[in-house]
């Protein structure tokens, strides 16, 4: 375990939006298991657990071929994309990711707070949060979210708000349609032919 694991296992997470938490999940991938109670993997991308770390690749050529040859080109697992299911309405998530790709792509790599609802995407100058594809959009010069390197992540939502922290640098965002109402899932979508790699999750729900 690194030491800003380590530490952050010393001391109970403080949320800046909830008076207490209820531990709804938490996961160091120490087993070579996936949990697919809360994991789902998508597209038929590539994730295995090694050590210590879940790891995301893209599809193999063979099922990108077929896919491409298909009515849904746009899925052909190019990206490693997984979800984690299971998460409550009013939320904290704290997590260690890296990206690894030799650029950025446009959009790319994001995570999804609910599926295409609160989308943030790292890109090398901003980092963006699009809600619900087109409502609003926000542009933050930081925190900044850089490819090829290990960052730790927390991430808070309640309705009508959303705390980004990366790395001890935060950002909250305020809008009436911050709301994850029947969405319950995070999804991590990496570049293509590039990989995800996820450690120490803690999910809980905000009370």
């Amino acid at each position: 375990m690194h030491a800003s694991a380590l530490r952050a296992a010393d001391a109970p997470y403080q949320s800046q939006f909830f008076k207490s938490l209820k531990l709804v999940y938490e996961d160091h991938f120490d087993t070579g298991t996936i949990n697919t109670e809360f994991w789902e993997v998508r597209q038929n991308t590539t994730w295995v657990i090694k050590d210590g770390v879940l790891h995301g690749s893209e599809s193999s050529k063979e099922f990108q071929e077929k896919k491409k040859a298909s009515d849904d080109p746009s899925h052909a697992g190019l990206k490693p994309v997984i979800w984690l299911r299971k998460v409550p309405e009013n939320f904290v998530c704290t997590m260690r990711v890296r990206y690894d790709a030799k650029a950025y792509q446009k959009g790319f790599p994001l995570l999804d707070l609910g599926h295409h609802i609160h989308t943030l995407s790292f890109g090398g100058k901003a980092t963006t949060l699009t809600i619900k594809k087109n409502v609003e959009k926000f542009d933050i010069e930081k925190p900044l979210f850089a490819l090829n390197q290990w960052h730790d992540l927390i991430i808070e939502l309640k309705k009508g708000m959303l705390l980004l922290q990366i790395d001890g640098v935060k950002h909250v965002f305020e809008s009436r349609n911050i709301d994850m109402t029947g969405q319950a899932q995070i999804d991590f979508k990496a570049v293509d032919f590039g990989t995800c790699q996820i450690d120490d999750v803690k999910l809980w729900e905000g009370m």
